[in-house]
């Protein structure tokens, strides 16, 4: 009897999440969807299941739009994004923005005097 091990961890199939509440921004030409950042740094569309998901994670303020997860590939992809979260647990705040550095007052010039000579 042959053992057959289905384990796929990662199927070659993506299955659509179907309607998704996406969080966008305002832009030139009207909404754009909003690219968030993986712990590991890449960027990521996100989709959200419901909009009391969305508004818990990122405030009653943020904006959305409905889009099906293929939808919301095919607007990212051309941008090089290719990976779509569902549901994030947890946002990081944006970093703040880089302070100016103190100023350094100026170094003095290095001189090198040339030792007297002396005769005996």
């Amino acid at each position: 009897m042959a053992d057959i091990l289905d384990d796929d961890p990662e199927p070659s199939e993506r299955f659509p999440a179907g309607p998704l509440y996406v969080p966008v921004r305002p832009g030139p030409s009207g909404c754009a969807a909003r690219l968030f950042r993986t712990p590991l740094g890449r960027r990521t569309a996100v989709g959200f299941t419901s909009e009391h998901r969305l508004t818990a994670l990122l405030g009653p303020g943020q904006a959305w739009i409905r889009l099906a997860e293929p939808a919301l590939r095919a607007l990212t992809a051309p941008l090089g994004v290719t990976t779509v979260t569902v549901d994030p647990q947890f946002t990081a705040p944006a970093p703040a923005p880089f302070a100016a550095p103190v100023p350094v007052p100026p170094a003095l010039p290095v001189t090198r005097e040339t030792p007297a000579l002396r005769t005996a």
